[in-house]
């Protein structure tokens, strides 16, 4: 293995030594190799740029004979993005017949001013779309095709996609926890709607009633494929049912501008890193060639998601996710914080303990976090007077904007719960607890008995405490020593984690 220089070597005169041997044509191969190595230290940017004269010392090499040389003196170059070289780059690509080195340089070219060349570029591009491609050939042509479409997208020739089909007759997936998908069922009009253990699944025609629902996860579109297809056919032979399926005539039926339409893959089912690269990489080719590229894989610049979830017997299903759909029914979240609790998941469990809220009632938050219990709260029935109280100040700041876009009034405290006092009772005291992270199980069994303590002095008579826990035995501990509280009922939320909403009544 060549042994390339370390920074700090480079500082003792390595990076001279090495921009000698590249002017000299010495050990061309090795220099430019670890010149390259050590581009990624900002200090010396400027340094190796000075001390090959802005490039013009790499620039014969891009008509070097040997074509590794001239891959990474392309390489090099583009590394230092040094713009005036953009024209030696772009000649290199035009005679270079190396595949390997194509794409390099044209990467090269993308980094430093390829935009004067964008008309050559957009023909070079539609050649080797139509042109036939040897199989042996592929994997160097795909990726000069893929950094085409990245230049010319960066110039804005792409469609970016306006969302039209709010009326069309359409079949879609409203993604939910298992065992609450009534609580969508009841709310959606649908010509025909049934329950899967995914959530709900309807034909509608107006979509923006549907997305108006607070209490789904996501909106999704079953895609059928015109054959079955498991996961041992290949990537290739899926690629190719996906796009001989409805997928595109649905694009095309659902947005003002034509293809291409720019995805990325999702493969879910356990495998490992490499495995699903492999997979969505491959898979991608083929859809790509098979739609005559009006499907295009832009995994970092996507307006959908093809995602691929396997059954026990390796059967892949695909449903579509469209981020060109405007979805404004969480649009008041402006702040998160890592323990944020997803807004669908608010509403519904709050949807769950709607019998027993009131109107214009009084409501605490005591770990409120960045507020979204309180605005679905509020959504849901309108509160008279709320309070939001949180021992982490980043997350009251972020509360404080969330509520405010969602056009509330909430008062909120930064401070411990259990030191929190107040002149009048409430009439709901809603918490998502706090996860038990680095407490022992004596700390966490302490925080409920504090906290319970603390509730039933701030509850009115014939109040409610709702809690969303994971703490089952301690929950139901701190019941039993409190004889002011009573369950009204319990709903197991999320089987696998355990958690639980309780409806707790107050008695005293």
């Amino acid at each position: 293995m060549t042994e390339l220089y370390s920074a700090e070597t480079m500082a003792d005169g390595g990076i001279e030594e090495l921009c000698r041997q590249i002017e000299q044509k010495e050990n061309l191969r090795k220099a430019l190799s670890e010149l390259r190595a050590v581009i990624k230290e900002k200090a010396l940017y400027e340094e190796i740029r000075r001390r090959l004269k802005e490039g013009e010392v790499i620039a014969p090499l891009l008509l070097s004979e040997d074509a590794k040389i001239r891959k990474n003196a392309a390489a090099l170059l583009g590394d230092l993005q040094i713009q005036e070289m953009a024209l030696q780059l772009y000649l290199a690509y035009q005679k270079e017949e190396t595949l390997f080195v194509r794409g390099t340089i044209l990467g090269a070219l993308e980094k430093t001013d390829p935009y004067p060349y964008l008309s050559e570029l957009q023909e070079q591009y539609e050649f080797l779309c139509k042109k036939e491609i040897p199989e042996h050939e592929k994997k160097h042509t795909r990726e000069e095709i893929r950094i085409l479409e990245r230049i010319l997208r960066k110039e804005g020739k792409e469609n970016r996609h306006t969302f039209t089909g709010w009326e069309e007759k359409l079949l879609i997936l409203l993604t939910t926890n298992g065992g609450y998908q009534n609580l969508i069922t009841e709310k959606l009009s649908a010509d025909r709607k049934k329950e899967t253990s995914l959530g709900v699944q309807a034909v509608v025609n107006d979509l923006r009633k549907v997305t108006a629902i607070r209490t789904f996860r996501e909106l999704l579109f079953p895609v059928r494929l015109d054959r079955t297809v498991v996961f041992e056919d290949g990537p290739e032979i899926f690629g190719e049912a996906l796009a001989n399926s409805k997928l595109l005539p649905l694009l095309e039926r659902c947005h003002k501008e034509p293809a291409p339409f720019y995805f990325r893959i999702d493969l879910r089912g356990g495998f490992s890193l490499e495995e699903r690269s492999r997979y969505i990489k491959r898979a991608a080719f083929a859809i790509e060639e098979k739609s005559g590229r009006r499907l295009i894989n832009t995994p970092e610049d996507y307006e959908f998601e093809i995602r691929l979830l396997l059954d026990k017997t390796k059967k892949i299903h695909v449903f579509l996710k469209m981020f060109t759909i405007p979805m404004e029914r969480f649009s008041y979240r402006k702040g998160t914080i890592a323990a944020s609790m997803h807004p669908s998941m608010a509403a519904m469990i709050l949807e769950l303990a709607r019998p027993w809220m009131k109107e214009k009632a009084q409501v605490l938050d005591p770990c409120c976090g960045v507020g979204t219990m309180l605005v679905e709260r509020h959504k849901l029935l309108a509160a008279r007077e709320i309070y939001g109280i949180d021992i982490f100040g980043e997350a009251v700041e972020k509360a404080r904007i969330n509520t405010a876009e969602a056009g509330m009034h909430v008062n909120f405290i930064h401070k411990d719960y259990l030191d929190f006092k107040h002149e009048y009772l409430f009439d709901e005291i809603i918490a998502n607890m706090p996860i038990r992270g680095k407490r022992t199980k004596e700390e966490q069994d302490l925080f409920y008995r504090g906290f319970f303590d603390k509730s039933e002095e701030l509850l009115t008579p014939g109040g409610i405490l709702l809690l969303y826990s994971n703490e089952n035995g301690f929950v139901k501990k701190q019941i039993r020593l409190h004889p002011a509280f009573k369950l009204y009922q319990e709903f197991l939320v999320r089987e696998k984690e355990q958690f639980y909403m309780y409806v707790i009544g107050c008695r005293k």
